[in-house]
């Protein structure tokens, strides 16, 4: 097993986290894992309504963002948070007229969820009620069968996380960014604070399971605590890098999407069915 993640001390940036709109086994009430289905129709509007607001940072519901474009768009390769992804850039490119990069990054796909794949709550509770529970109450020992175990996702999403870093570290030098970590205040509210008007940021776009890992990652909590966070449907989170600590900022915004229809929180969530 590879080392936890160290966040460089120079790296002085932000990371959001975009979860991806309904995708129609979300709206059938199905695991979905692996699986690679589209976006729904209401999918595309929780997606463009993320958008709006990523594109308009300073726009009231305000988020604590540059309003820059982001160095980088990176999302899974799952169509749903592909798609998801392509909306964002849409809405960025449009408001800023700027060019972005975006790019799809393999080791960001969801956890594999074995036999449970495709299957409703229902189901999975007939053929494997005990291994349900077992997984929602022990993660780091339980998981689908034939599914992916939490301790190997995060042996790949560390390294993706590194190379997300050093992405935003190049950016911040390219443009005669000096860290400044260590000036004004760390605590919001006191002379120096915030400092996100000027520190660049990368979006990612991806899922539940996954961003319940990346978060641990970056805040450096143990793997233990995968239930902890929730990411509803488009919903936003924001993490803040400075002096190698990271600090969240903003946890799963969704007031963008409140008034669509179903409840954001429902669907994908590993085991939430």
């Amino acid at each position: 097993m590879s080392s936890a993640l160290v966040l460089p001390s120079e790296v002085e940036a932000t990371i959001v986290l975009l979860r991806h709109g309904e995708s129609t086994l979300i709206a059938e009430g199905r695991f979905q894992g692996r699986l690679d289905p589209p976006l729904t129709p209401l999918g595309e509007r929780q997606a463009a309504r993320a958008a709006a607001r990523l594109a308009e940072p300073s726009t009231a519901p305000t988020l604590p963002l540059a309003p820059t474009s982001p160095v980088a768009i990176v999302h899974s390769p799952l169509q749903r948070a592909a798609r998801t992804a392509e909306i964002a850039a849409e809405a960025m490119v449009h408001a800023r007229r700027d060019t972005i990069a975006v790019r799809s990054e393999p080791r960001l796909a969801e956890l594999g969820q074995g036999r449970w794949e495709g299957r409703t709550r229902a189901e999975i509770l007939a053929a494997d009620g005990a291994a349900l529970t077992a997984w929602r109450r022990t993660p780091l020992t339980s998981n689908a069968p034939g599914g992916e175990r939490v301790v190997d996702a995060a042996e790949r999403v560390r390294p993706a996380l590194v190379d997300v870093l050093a992405e935003l570290g190049r950016a911040r030098s390219a443009n005669g960014l000096a860290p400044s970590a260590r000036e004004g205040s760390a605590v919001a509210g006191y002379p120096g604070s915030p400092r996100w008007s000027t520190a660049p940021w990368t979006l990612v776009v991806g899922h539940d399971g996954i961003f319940k890992i990346v978060l641990l990652e970056l805040l450096g909590l143990p793997l233990e605590r995968f239930w902890v966070f929730p990411f509803a449907l488009c919903g936003i989170s924001i993490v803040e890098l400075r002096d190698g600590r990271a600090v969240l900022r903003a946890h799963n915004l969704s007031e963008h999407v409140a008034d669509l229809g179903p409840a954001t929180n429902a669907g994908e969530s590993p085991g939430r069915l």
